[in-house]
């Protein structure tokens, strides 16, 4: 990347929030933040990225939180049923756990209810520092149970695929991001129920065209073959988009992190700044833990101190990654689902845009995503993506930036947020307002001028880069030269053409503690 030098300066004090350009969904007025559909089931790393989500519940709309199944955890219809399909786990590593009646699902499971009780002792705490923290009640009023009796099952309606199903089908403005955590058959339930309640009727062509243009799935891969068997065939134009290139929040992101990352999913970081943070803190999991979350789990040994990769084979359990310190990163494997959702400036969940704490937007098959309405309104809800832009996906991509630390800070500091209200003694990210537009139009070797005015609400010094963020390695570079303290001189390549589009990111990072980054993207077309 081109990095022009950092400056560094003191800040007045501004009480503000961070100005996101934001798509305009609505002539009207409305809450701008992103509305979204939780659907998880009860693995460990569900558990952790549930907890950071709900810290960052202010950034977000939460429309449903809803228990759904997948290969790995369905509770069985309690009577008797025993369920199997061949070449899942249960039936590899040398095991034949299933027909089963349920598998690696607790009795009167309630991971979804727990963390929101946790939440709720530190509501108060949460809500000094932002007000737009949602009440507990109302999380509460969002909980649903949905197609979780046995794996990838959409044949009948659910708690759960009814609440999907009516915000699906509301007038609301805007987008309605919906992930899959785990399986996708309350999705697929919610989306077979609409089809089999309208299909055929006049209004069918008006109702599917209104999903196809207001429903994003964020999927964590297809859990439960309800994307390939039903999804993928019946709504073939639907926006589906998973992330790559990101921040690694997986399973074992220890053993692969670099040098700067490292640290921060150590027994020592976690325990300081996670573990020993209060309420949501006490329920996070980490390596050594002592916790299980089905008694007896032949794959949950992640919280079994002290024993050795050899010593918990013998004891039966499938040891699939090497043991890791006591107390250490554990994982938040679904985090891309919702990372990009976050109010952090990077205006992620724009599908044109390059991407964000959740990674790059990934299409499987990027067909799919062109506007399948002819005569759709390009300012209507609904997935819009230039030609351009899927002509710059086809090209290699572009190094992605190193965001885990940013995004491992900035959760650190919510944490330490929600058991301290004190707002003078915890830190908050900086605050970047531009000054003028953040789309310019410009031509080939043209210049144009950023600006943008930079405080931060504790009166800490701020440090400020301008960088470009890369769609694919074929994208020319920019001409990036810092003229002010907060504000830049870009010019474009004689060589590029008109329809190209360009991105430049203004990073402000401020120096107290833990360290907050906050973004401002500035979109330059051709």
């Amino acid at each position: 990347m081109n990095l022009p030098r950092v400056s560094r300066f003191r800040s007045c004090v501004l009480v503000a929030l961070l100005a996101v350009a934001l798509p305009s969904w609505s002539a009207k007025k409305m809450d701008p933040r992103p509305r979204v559909i939780i659907t998880a089931d009860p693995e460990l790393d569900d558990n952790n990225s549930l907890i950071r989500f709900l810290l960052y519940s202010s950034d977000v709309r939460v429309e449903g939180l809803v228990y759904t199944s997948s290969q790995f955890h369905w509770s069985g219809d309690g009577k008797g049923t025993k369920f199997m399909v061949p070449g899942r786990e249960y039936t590899r590593y040398g095991l034949n756990l299933c027909p089963c009646e349920s598998y690696r699902w607790k009795k009167g499971e309630r991971f979804i209810h727990d963390a929101v009780d946790q939440y709720e002792k530190v509501y108060a705490n949460l809500k000094a520092h932002n007000p737009d923290y949602p009440d507990p009640t109302f999380l509460r009023s969002k909980i649903r149970y949905g197609n979780i009796e046995f794996e990838g099952d959409m044949s009948k309606d659910t708690e759960g695929s009814d609440l999907i199903k009516s915000v699906i089908l509301d007038e609301v403005p805007g987008t309605l991001f919906i992930t899959a955590w785990g399986g996708q058959s309350s999705i697929g339930r919610a989306l077979k129920s609409i089809e089999e309640q309208y299909s055929g009727k006049a209004e069918w062509t008006a109702i599917r065209k209104k999903i196809i243009g207001k429903v994003v799935l964020l999927p964590s891969g297809d859990q439960d073959g309800v994307h390939e068997n039903y999804l993928a065939k019946s709504w073939p134009d639907m926006d589906y988009r998973q992330f790559r290139n990101g921040p690694n929040y997986s399973y074992g992101a220890q053993l692969v992190a670099n040098a700067g990352n490292a640290p921060l999913l150590t027994p020592e970081w976690m325990k300081e700044h996670v573990t020993s943070k209060g309420p949501l803190g006490s329920i996070y999991r980490v390596w050594g833990d002592g916790k299980q979350m089905v008694e007896g789990d032949r794959f949950d040994y992640f919280g079994i101190p002290g024993k050795t990769n050899e010593e918990l084979k013998q004891m039966g359990y499938i040891v699939w990654m090497p043991v890791q310190p006591q107390g250490a990163w554990l994982g938040e494997g679904d985090n891309p689902t919702f990372m990009n959702l976050l109010a952090n400036g990077l205006n992620a969940f724009d599908p044109n845009f390059p991407g964000g704490w959740g990674g790059r937007p990934f299409y499987p098959d990027m067909k799919a995503y062109r506007d399948p309405f002819s005569n759709t309104d390009p300012s209507a809800p609904g997935l819009v993506i230039s030609e351009s832009t899927l002509k710059e996906r086809a090209g290699e991509a572009a190094p992605f930036p190193d965001f885990f630390g940013a995004a491992q800070r900035d959760f650190a500091a919510r944490l330490e947020w929600s058991v301290n209200p004190d707002t003078k003694t915890t830190n908050h990210p900086p605050v970047i307002r531009v000054n003028g537009k953040k789309e310019i139009q410009s031509q080939p070797g043209g210049t144009v001028r950023l600006k943008a005015a930079v405080s931060d609400p504790d009166n800490d010094s701020v440090d400020l880069r301008w960088w470009q963020f890369k769609r694919s390695a074929n994208e020319p570079a920019l001409d990036i030269v810092q003229t002010g303290t907060a504000a830049a001189s870009v010019t474009l390549p004689a060589t590029s053409r008109k329809g190209q589009e360009f991105f430049v990111v203004l990073e402000a990072i401020d120096k107290a503690g833990l360290s907050l980054t906050r973004y401002a993207v500035f979109r330059i077309k051709l």
